[in-house]
C-alpha cells in the first residue's frame, strides 16, 4: 500500500499558485464565464426568433 504515502509526496512536491495568482485566475474564470453566457444568450435569442418567424408564416 504505498498509493497513500505516494500521494501525500505528490501534493508535498507540487507548487501552489500564491494569493495574487489565486485572484488573477479567479477573475480569469469569471471573465470567461460571463463571455460564453453572453455568446449563448445572443445564439439562443437568434435561433428562438428565427423559429418564431418561421412559425409566423404558416
Amino acid at each position: 500500500m504505498k498509493f497513500i504515502p505516494g500521494l501525500f509526496r505528490v501534493l508535498k512536491d507540487t507548487t501552489w499558485p500564491d494569493r495574487k495568482q489565486r485572484w488573477k485566475d479567479f477573475l480569469a474564470v469569471i471573465e470567461y464565464t460571463v463571455f460564453f453566457t453572453i455568446i449563448i444568450f445572443l445564439f439562443d435569442k437568434l435561433v428562438s426568433t428565427g423559429i418564431v418567424s418561421v412559425l409566423d408564416i404558416f
